[in-house]
């Protein structure tokens, strides 16, 4: 498997790479990361991680670390809807316990795992960042606060929706 930017992404990588001062591109890694695993549809193969280092003329071990070390890259392919529940103590004490429970029974899988069909990957997740309107859940790029297992369900049965008629 080899990766390259589309024409269009390359752009935006050069772009990205721009807005940092000369010796200090490699800080574009972030962006270029997401931008890669946007463009791998939702996860980061081992050759766009590699694309990515050579870009910014990094050792790929750096890179590596960078992709490994964050929750929001995803070193193995997820579903068209990936569900992460925050699982830290403020989202724990408020029922995260439930939501996963409630997520692992409609889904018949367990966290860390992707349905048959490809369409929902479940993972828990460490701090969402919005601990005030606790339990937190990141359904690819939006969060959904103060949910109960009831509204995740429901929340899961609209989205799956959408996604079987797009």
């Amino acid at each position: 498997m080899t990766f390259a930017f589309t024409p269009e992404n390359q752009t935006k990588a050069e772009a990205y790479i721009k807005q940092y001062p000369d010796g200090r591109q490699a800080s574009a890694i972030l962006p270029l990361l997401d931008l890669a695993q946007r463009q791998s549809g939702g996860w980061l193969p081992h050759p766009a991680i590699e694309a990515v280092a050579l870009m910014l003329g990094i050792p790929l071990i750096r890179a590596l670390e960078v992709a490994s070390f964050y929750t929001m890259f995803n070193l193995k392919p997820v579903g068209t809807l990936h569900v992460q529940i925050c699982g830290t103590t403020p989202c724990w004490l408020r029922g995260a316990e439930d939501l996963k429970t409630a997520c692992e029974n409609h889904l018949k899988i367990k966290m860390g795992e992707t349905t048959k069909d490809q369409k929902v990957t479940l993972q828990e997740v460490e701090c969402l960042g919005a601990c005030i309107n606790a339990p937190v859940v990141q359904i690819n790029d939006d969060y959904y606060e103060n949910l109960s297992p009831e509204g995740l369900i429901q929340l899961l049965k609209m989205l799956g929706e959408k996604v079987e008629n797009a």
